[in-house]
């Protein structure tokens, strides 16, 4: 039996979702807009390490990092408005599909103690966002350098309406989430 990427299980959401939430027209099931990386570089002073957090995600997403600034000043953080304050990358269509890919078959499995992620973490617009603590559960960085591992923001976007779509949309395509635990 062929295993099912992600993308084709995300395609035929709406035959799956039908029954538990009443849809009646194919438009009604939610789909997975884009995914954003983000990782700050708040507390690195070596301007090679900021420039390495940008090379890891760029070689983590398959697409260059854009550097991101700070708004304003803020004297307690030592921070200057207009100081690099991290990396971001928005994926969308193929890149946002492998990716998705490389996150739900290999790098949260290799992610140590790993016993699935936190359901709560869905907002009110029906968008999922999680941590990663350790950059290296990715295939695509060297093991080289474990002195230098950061961590980064997963924003999953969807057109989901509530927080039970996008729940159901992300187990349907692989996510594994905690069990919750009700005897207590």
């Amino acid at each position: 039996m062929k295993h099912k990427t992600v993308k084709e299980k995300a395609q035929n959401i709406y035959e799956v979702l039908k029954p538990q939430f009443g849809y009646v027209n194919k438009l009604q099931a939610p789909r997975i807009q884009k995914v954003t990386l983000s990782s700050t570089t708040g507390s690195v002073k070596d301007p090679k390490k900021k420039e390495l957090i940008g090379d890891r995600l760029t070689k983590i997403s398959g697409q260059k990092a854009t550097a991101t600034f700070a708004k304003k000043s803020i004297a307690s953080f030592k921070v200057r408005q207009g100081d690099p304050a991290g990396w971001q990358v928005t994926l969308r269509g193929e890149r946002m599909w492998s990716f998705l890919e490389k996150l739900v078959n290999v790098s949260l499995p290799r992610t140590r103690d790993f016993r699935g992620l936190n359901a709560d973490s869905v907002d009110a617009m029906g968008n999922y966002t999680f941590g990663i603590k350790e950059h290296t559960v990715f295939p695509e960085t060297s093991d080289e350098e474990l002195k230098d591992v950061f961590g980064f923001a997963v924003n999953i976007v969807t057109t989901s309406k509530s927080k039970a779509e996008t729940r159901a949309l992300l187990e349907h395509i692989g996510f594994l989430f905690k069990k919750i635990d009700t005897a207590q």
